[in-house]
């Protein structure tokens, strides 16, 4: 069953049933985020030949020789050779029938070359490509195909269609779980995140604990395998590990993270740092108030599942081997820390929430929503709201976000409004809630409500 990337979808339709124009599309993510199965379904109704090219690591003429197989098998044609890709391309264009070309995971080929030839073969292929042939260049390794789309790279401005693949928002990610509760929704994704090769894998029949303890805890667990062997395989190769791990236990600014891996050389750190930031592995941000205040700017983990990895895996594959997940998952995950992972992780969720409104033309007046840094020297101390709404006229609106399993009262809705007013200097519009379990009293305007039916069932 194919879930979410509708907009994709749609795009790339159109965009293989045009006529009349070149069609050369880039499409790009990270692994096993469903980049093949957005293509697949995408190319159900071409009406013509699809041809479907895995690269591998090899020599150059061997990539050729193998899409040439790859080109006869789907034309079910006898084997043959072609000297390079142009005279691949002058064949196609004589078949009298419509052609998908398909060439995943492009930087394998790409990397036989020194750099920017082989994207200096594939522009004076686009450049003369036959008019029944349509082309996808398809692929995982993030800083690599971000490489395309440089104004110095041969193939700037080839593309007639340009698309990057991200994990499911919460939203998307519940229609692998939709029977679950909201709190069991929220918590699902807060652990295992927004891949679909994750998603796919979960047991929506079972507890978070018991998904946890089969999939994630075991060294030989599915989920465990693929953070290990596939999401950090390219990250472990070039960085140190450690930077990972400083995020995931709550270590949010450089100079935090210099000091845990007592780094002299703060080059050498933001050197790493901002490769993990292209490669998207961790994200950068800042209040909504402090745009330009470099020592307000924060690093953290993109991906739920690998945040949570380092936050009580990493490092205690031992532990886990001697106890066992089950006592592992007692001791050291369940209860208030686990609690209060997910709590954290609500506050992204109401930030994808107000997104997907914004897409829908709710909150006209509102222009950015993130965090926001208050400073009360008065009583000696700052902090961070973490959800927030900034509006035209320069005001703010202010949430707070509950992961509870129960009501929320109006008393304590009150006590927190009092300590968001209570701060000096913040221009407040509104206050708001979040609240998985919802509201003990009516809705009477005084505040934004949002409760675990509105989250999931109220934007699409």
């Amino acid at each position: 069953m194919f879930i979410g990337r509708e907009k994709e979808l749609a795009m790339l339709k159109e965009e293989l049933a045009s006529r009349g124009r070149r069609t050369a599309v880039l499409i790009y993510g990270k692994r096993r985020v469903g980049k093949s199965t957005l293509i697949q379904q995408a190319a159900q109704d071409f009406p013509g030949a699809v041809i479907n090219h895995l690269c591998v690591q090899s020599t150059f003429e061997g990539n050729i020789e193998l899409i040439a197989r790859s080109v006869c098998e789907a034309l079910s044609l006898p084997r043959m050779r072609f000297e390079s890709l142009f005279d691949l391309m002058d064949f196609l264009g004589t078949q009298e029938r419509d052609i998908l070309l398909i060439i995943d995971e492009y930087p394998y080929l790409k990397q036989t070359r020194k750099q920017n030839e082989v994207d200096s073969y594939m522009q004076a292929v686009i450049d003369r490509m036959p008019s029944n042939v349509k082309l996808i260049l398809c692929g995982s390794f993030i800083s690599i195909m971000k490489e395309l789309l440089a104004e110095s790279n041969p193939l700037f401005g080839r593309f007639s269609l340009m698309l990057h693949i991200r994990d499911f928002d919460y939203r998307d990610a519940a229609c692998f779980y939709p029977d679950l509760p909201v709190a069991e929704k929220a918590a699902f994704y807060a652990v295992f995140g927004g891949s679909p090769y994750v998603l796919e894998n979960l047991r929506a029949d079972a507890s978070l604990r018991e998904n946890l303890e089969t999939l994630l805890l075991p060294e030989t667990g599915l989920i465990r395998s693929h953070i290990e062997n596939v999401m950090l395989n390219e990250v472990r190769k070039s960085f140190d590990i450690r930077i990972l791990e400083a995020l995931g236990n709550g270590r949010k600014r450089f100079s935090e993270i210099a000091d845990l891996l007592r780094m002299e050389d703060a080059s050498l750190l933001d050197k790493q740092l901002k490769t993990l930031l292209t490669m998207e592995t961790i994200q950068k941000s800042e209040p909504l108030n402090r745009r330009d205040d470099k020592k307000k700017k924060f690093y953290e983990i993109v991906d739920n599942l690998m945040r949570f990895y380092f936050a009580f895996i990493f490092g205690s594959a031992g532990t886990i081997a001697r106890v066992g997940g089950e006592q592992f998952y007692r001791t050291h995950i369940e209860g208030e820390r686990l609690r209060q992972f997910i709590s954290r992780r609500l506050e992204g969720i109401a930030l994808q929430y107000f997104h997907r409104m914004a897409g829908t033309g709710a909150f006209a007046d509102v222009e950015d929503f993130g965090s926001y840094w208050y400073d009360d020297p008065h009583h000696r101390k700052n902090g961070e709201f973490d959800c927030v709404l900034r509006r035209q006229d320069g005001r703010y609106d202010f949430f707070e976000c509950k992961y509870f399993d129960r009501k929320m009262t109006l008393a304590e809705c009150q006590e927190e409004e009092a300590q968001v007013r209570g701060q000096p200097g913040l221009a407040v519009s509104r206050v708001g809630f979040v609240c998985t379990g919802g509201f003990d009293f009516a809705d009477t305007g005084t505040y934004t409500l949002i409760d675990g039916e509105a989250l999931y069932n109220g934007v699409r």
